[in-house]
C-alpha cells in the first residue's frame, strides 16, 4: 500500500455520499507498499479501506478482482469484500483514479514471520487455489515470464546505477528463464503477491488474505514459489529451511503438489525472484516526485535470486519429494 494520489476532503465527502457506510470521521494515507494509493477511513459505522488504483492495475481488470474476492469468500476464504453504493455499483472514480472501498479485516501482518505463520500461509494459499478452481473468469498474468523483458527494457539503461553489473546479471537470467519456463503445469487462480503484509493474523491464527490487484490465472506452483521467496528468508537474507518446510508441508496437506510441480519449483522460484527484482528496480528508478511511498529494495531480490540459482531440487527447501499424481 502507498499514496501516489492525494485526496481532498471535499472530494472524498462527495464520493462517500453514494455509500451507506456512515459519516466520515477521519482518514489517513497508508504509506506501506508500492502499487496503489490507500487510505484508512474511520466512519461512524467502523473502519474501511479506500483504494485508488494506479500504475499496473487496468480499470478493465477490476471486475475480475472484485468478483474473485466474493467467490473466495463464499467458499470460506477470508478476504476483504467491496462496499456497494446505494445503486449497487462497486467501482467509482475519485481524484481521476478508479476507486473502491472495502471492509476492514481485523488482524495485523507479521513483521517477523514465524514457522507457525509460514504454515498458516501455506495452508491458506492451498485452500485459496482450491476455492478458485471453479471461478469462471480468466485473467492472464501480465507479470509472468512474457512480461519480464518489457520491464527489463524500462530499467536496463540505469540498472548499473543500483549495483554494478546488475544489467548483465539480469539479462543472463532472463534469457535462461525465457528458454526454460515450464508450460504444462497445473494452472488456476493465483494471488501473485502474497507477501507478509498481505496476510493478517490474530495471534498465530490467520485472519485473512488481502490486496488482490495482481490476482490472475497462472501456474499454481508459481504462487507457492512467490511465497517461498517472500516468507522464508531471514532479515539477513539467509534462507530458513525450517520455515520453508512448514510452508510447503502445510500447503501439500491441503493440495499435494504433483511430481512435475515439485520438480519445477526451484525454476519457478528463480522466476518469482526475477519478477520482483524487475518490478522493484523499475519502481526505485521511477518514484513520482512528492509520492508518499518508500520503494522496496531491488537488491533484496538479487540476493534471493542468487540463492534460488543454487537450488537443485525441492529437497533443498528442507522437504522430501513426495509421491503425487504427475
Amino acid at each position: 500500500m502507498a499514496v501516489y494520489t492525494d485526496v481532498a476532503a471535499d472530494d472524498l465527502a462527495d464520493f462517500l455520499s453514494a455509500y451507506d457506510i456512515g459519516d466520515l470521521l477521519s482518514y489517513k494515507g497508508i504509506a506501506e507498499g508500492v502499487e496503489n494509493s490507500n487510505f484508512l477511513l474511520h466512519t461512524s459505522r467502523g473502519n474501511f479501506i479506500l483504494t485508488l488504483y494506479e500504475k499496473r492495475v487496468a480499470e478493465d481488470d477490476l471486475p475480475y478482482f472484485l468478483a474473485l474476492m466474493a467467490h473466495l469468500a463464499a467458499r470460506g476464504v477470508s478476504c476483504p469484500q467491496p462496499a456497494k453504493t446505494r445503486d449497487g455499483t462497486i467501482c467509482g472514480t475519485l481524484s481521476g483514479r478508479p476507486a473502491v472501498i472495502i471492509n476492514f479485516l481485523e488482524g495485523v501482518w507479521p513483521r517477523r514471520p514465524s514457522v507457525v505463520h509460514c504454515a498458516g500461509v501455506g495452508e491458506a494459499l492451498a485452500r485459496m487455489h482450491l476455492a478458485g478452481l471453479d471461478f469462471p473468469q480468466h485473467r492472464d498474468n501480465p507479470l509472468s515470464v512474457g512480461g519480464w523483458r518489457p520491464l527489463f527494457d524500462l530499467a536496463k539503461a540505469r540498472a548499473d546505477e543500483i549495483q554494478p553489473g546488475l544489467r548483465d546479471f539480469i539479462a543472463a537470467e532472463l534469457g535462461y528463464l525465457e528458454a526454460c519456463w515450464p508450460q504444462q503445469l497445473p494452472t488456476g487462480v493465483i494471488h501473485a503477491d502474497l507477501f507478509p503484509d498481505n496476510v493478517f493474523f490474530i495471534g498465530d491464527e490467520l485472519s485473512g488474505l488481502i490486496d488482490f490487484p495482481f490476482s490472475c490465472n497462472d501456474i499454481l506452483a508459481y504462487d507457492v514459489a512467490i511465497c517461498l521467496n517472500a516468507w522464508c528468508f531471514e532479515p539477513d537474507l539467509s534462507f530458513n529451511a525450517t520455515k520453508a518446510r512448514a510452508l510447503l508441508s502445510a500447503y501439500q496437506r491441503a493440495r499435494p503438489l504433483s511430481e512435475a510441480e515439485q520438480a519445477a519449483l526451484p525454476l519457478l522460484a528463480r522466476g518469482a525472484a526475477l519478477r520482483f527484482l524487475l518490478t522493484r528496480l523499475v519502481d526505485v528508478l521511477n518514484v513520482p516526485e512528492g509520492a508518499l511511498v518508500k520503494p522496496k529494495d531491488p537488491l533484496e531480490y538479487v540476493r534471493k535470486l542468487r540463492f534460488q540459482q543454487s537450488v537443485v531440487t525441492i529437497r533443498d527447501y528442507g522437504v522430501e519429494a513426495v509421491g503425487a499424481v504427475a
